[in-house]
């Protein structure tokens, strides 16, 4: 297990200990003692990972904070605008495009198509990218139990394309997903097979921001269909490409955050460590305009 991997497995303990025992609010030493290291290893692991302690990283994941920041994208279209692009998880944003596959290019399921594939590291956990010359076209958190699971569903998805491993090309495409920071603006292409209606749930799910949760009915409202909210939970759930296309911002209007095709507990992480590094971002920003 790599580094990144095992300080992800140690932080995941973590914040399911801490969840399931919020209400006796467990010191910084019980939680380093549930993951077996020293208190002083864990302080820093979680604090180099989240930006903030264990105790205000619970903050975020509370269902009480969770209704807020619901009431805060009612209209998705105005929050994404009132983002701006003073904000780097908006920049970010809109250099993500999504095209979906002909009906033709569907039926082919990928022939003449070239896909390269690979596993990577990342603050998650690690990760299966795969992509053609057009853009990403299948990304998803594995462990070893599901590795082999990826390769067999994408080779279902494209059947007759060209399937290689290039772990070169995945380590680059993993560097620009979860550090954008660190990279050039270059568009960032997704191709995804899937419904008119699924193209639209996906494309209003890159609208909402980074650090922002929303509702499966606010999805139905974005896309013009206010009663279809159980097509629109299927649609989210079908979503090929994770945290790209961040279906994890999705929770129920209740503040729970329910399930995940990638683990609630990886949602749980997710969703408090986007809110953290936009907590730490505004505050950069506010510092920035005192001075």
């Amino acid at each position: 297990m790599d580094q990144q991997a095992y300080n992800y497995d140690k932080i995941a303990k973590a914040i399911e200990y801490i969840v399931a025992n919020a209400k006796e609010q467990p010191t910084l030493t019980e939680v380093a003692d549930e993951v077996n290291i020293s208190q002083f290893h864990f302080q820093r692991m979680f604090s180099e990972w989240a930006g903030v302690s264990p105790k205000r990283f619970l903050q975020y994941i509370t269902t009480g904070y969770l209704k807020d920041k619901i009431k805060d994208t009612t209209n998705l279209a105005e929050l994404a605008e009132s983002a701006g692009l003073s904000s780097q998880s908006r920049v970010y944003d809109h250099f993500i495009s999504i095209e979906g596959v002909t009906p033709q290019e569907f039926k082919s399921a990928g022939k003449g198509l070239v896909i390269n594939y690979g596993f990577h590291e990342t603050p998650f956990g690690d990760c299966f990218v795969a992509a053609t010359e057009r853009g990403i076209c299948a990304m998803a958190f594995v462990d070893d139990a599901t590795r082999d699971f990826q390769l067999i569903e994408l080779a279902r998805k494209w059947h007759y394309a060209t399937i290689r491993p290039d772990q070169q090309l995945a380590a680059g495409y993993i560097q620009r997903i979860f550090r954008p920071a660190e990279q050039s603006l270059e568009k960032l292409p997704l191709l995804v097979q899937g419904t008119n209606f699924q193209l639209k749930v996906w494309e209003a799910l890159l609208s909402i921001p980074q650090g922002s949760v929303t509702t499966y009915q606010q999805i139905a409202e974005k896309i013009g269909h206010p009663k279809a909210v159980r097509a629109v939970g299927s649609a989210v759930g079908d979503n090929p490409i994770a945290y790209i296309i961040p279906c994890h911002r999705v929770i129920r209007k209740e503040g729970i955050l329910g399930e995940y095709r990638w683990g609630s507990l990886r949602k749980k992480a997710l969703i408090g460590w986007e809110a953290a590094r936009q907590d730490e971002e505004y505050f950069a920003q506010e510092q920035a305009i005192l001075k």
